[in-house]
């Protein structure tokens, strides 16, 4: 394909990775108000994000498997409409749950999208030439996580949250149609399909238990199970969600190594490659979607930002993924080197999010953007390159669920990362709020006759609106809410080093200038060659015999 040709199919791969991402972004800074305005707590704050991110890790295998086995680009289609609707939905929210459930069903488009746009890229590009179409990626999820909170601040100040829904649906119906008449994949040999129905089932299973458990332990009592006791982090409660997890989890890997078609091929992680980038992989997903969650939420509650502010606040973080993202790609596809330029991304990750957990209420904000710019580089430099390099040593049949596999566990990362953090989060209000009981009561006793109003706002139990309230009370939980979010950041630390020792360990291998559907055309026609076996040199006076695999094949050698 030609640069143009190659644009031209791009379009509507980024425009679709531009929605699914936009739809996360827009809402980011107006969560706070959006859970306000629906009555809900801090744990509903957590799962509106943790509903997506969950049926996105889940899903994303799933598309990959099907991606190998059936037409790439109408599985793309799909993935477009199933967001459109579930996005509609989530606009029209009338509660918590009715909202948690359509963004859950999001995850399951976005999933879809986030997966194939990066095997269709695959199909079409090569590993040596995608670094700057990689850059483009990159440059457009800037722009969604920039233009997202940013707009979404404005719509929310202007018209309401709700239309942080509506905004997204013209971007995904164009980039429906684009696709139709720009992208064209070379024809796939059909071939019988069994999809790991079982294999679907029991990782939902294991996920959903342990996500559940997390972001509940702890923080309250479940009424409907009170025969079980107080659901704290050492329970009976969390021996029934964290072993059912477990065991989930054991019979999920059970039968991916018995079914025809396994959900995540076991064989995959014989890789040193992929093995590692996987692990990578979790530490930059816990980055990038904590970042953009708690940041958004550090700006509202512990600086007493508007969402248009808060928008805006966030952009140094953006700055630094855009800069690194673009800036690397390039010079992966110039100079075909990729391991120092992931080295130095993991160290920065570690970086950022370390200096991030000591932020407080007051701190200088030129130093907080300081951070979140180092955060935001780290993230650009790796997330991409990842993928990259395990899409160039896979085997080209197997494409599709060696991509999404990075991509699942960079989004299970992010999912376990979020939840764990806002679990951590809540846990340290609260005991930080028990803590300033007589701090709380003489505030709001300076409050005269508007105390009996905030005293019942504090005891409703929902996510308070701190730019809202008096100064009196909003010093306390700016104070508060900023100890929280940097404690939460502290959990990403380890995650990051874990990330930084193992791509140290990967494989160097260079990249390949041959395209996913190149490789896989010259496979099928078997023109690689081999050279015949010592005991057969005999037959000829000039050296080794270079035949096809098939003539070999024929002739009752092994190709090897």
């Amino acid at each position: 394909m030609t640069h143009r040709q190659v644009l031209e199919a791009l379009t509507g791969l980024l425009l679709g990775m531009f929605v699914s991402m936009l739809a996360s972004t827009v809402v980011s800074s107006s969560l706070p108000v959006i859970v306000h305005d629906l009555d809900g707590n801090q744990a509903a704050f957590t799962w509106v994000v943790t509903a997506t991110l969950l049926t996105t890790a889940i899903s994303t295998p799933i598309w990959g498997k099907l991606a190998d086995l059936t037409n790439r680009k109408v599985l793309y289609q799909l993935a477009i409409v199933i967001f459109v609707v579930a996005t509609a939905s989530a606009g029209f929210a009338q509660n918590p749950e009715m909202l948690i459930a359509s963004r859950a069903v999001q995850g399951i488009g976005a999933g879809g999208l986030a997966a194939l746009s990066q095997v269709l890229m695959a199909d079409i590009i090569s590993p040596r030439e995608r670094g700057r179409y990689m850059g483009l990626f990159g440059a457009v999820m800037a722009l969604a996580t920039i233009g997202g909170p940013l707009l979404g601040g404005v719509i929310t100040d202007a018209w309401g949250w709700r239309w942080n829904f509506f905004v997204s649906l013209p971007v995904a119906i164009v980039a429906l149609i684009i696709v139709q008449k720009t992208l064209h994949i070379p024809s796939r040999p059909k071939k019988k399909t069994s999809i790991d129905y079982l294999g679907i089932v029991l990782l939902s299973v294991s996920v959903s238990l342990l996500l559940i458990w997390v972001t509940n332990a702890g923080t309250h009592k479940l009424d409907n199970w009170s025969d079980l006791g107080n659901n704290d982090w050492w329970s009976l409660l969390t021996l029934l969600m964290v072993g059912g997890a477990i065991l989930a989890g054991i019979l999920f890997v059970i039968v991916e190594l018995v079914v025809t078609e396994p959900l995540i091929p076991l064989d995959l992680f014989k890789s040193r490659t992929f093995t590692l980038a996987v692990v990578a992989s979790i530490a930059t997903g816990i980055a990038m979607f904590g970042a953009s969650v708690f940041l958004s939420q550090y700006m509202q509650l512990a600086r007493g930002a508007t969402p248009t502010q808060a928008g805006l606040m966030t952009i140094p973080m953006i700055a630094g993924l855009l800069l690194a993202s673009v800036g690397i790609g390039g010079l992966v596809t110039k100079y075909g080197r990729w391991k120092s330029y992931l080295v130095v991304g993991s160290v920065l990750l570690i970086a950022g999010a370390w200096l991030l957990s000591t932020i407080h209420y007051d701190t200088n904000f030129a130093l907080v953007s300081l951070y979140m710019f180092l955060l935001g580089a780290g993230v650009g430099m790796t997330m991409q390159n990842l993928v990259l390099v395990v899409q160039n040593s896979t085997d080209p049949s197997k494409i599709g669920v060696a991509s999404s596999g990075v991509t699942f566990f960079r989004s299970l990362g992010g999912t376990i990362g979020v939840s764990v953090m806002g679990a951590a989060l809540a846990a340290k209000v609260a005991e930080l709020l028990g803590a300033a009981k007589a701090d709380l009561a003489q505030a709001l006793l300076s409050l005269g006759a508007d105390a009996p109003h905030w005293a019942a706002q504090l005891q409703s139990g929902s996510l308070p609106k701190v730019s809202a309230m008096p100064e009196a009370l909003r010093v306390i939980f700016e104070d508060i809410y900023a100890q929280g979010i940097s404690h939460s950041f502290l959990i990403a630390v380890p995650f990051a080093i874990i990330s930084l020792i193992a791509i140290c360990f990967l494989p160097n291998k260079p990249l390949t200038r041959m395209t996913t559907s190149e490789r896989l055309q010259a496979s099928e026609a078997d023109l690689a060659t081999v050279s015949v076996p010592e005991a057969m040199q005999e037959l000829t006076a000039t050296g080794p015999i270079s035949l096809t695999r098939r003539e070999a094949r024929e002739a009752g050698l092994s190709a090897e």
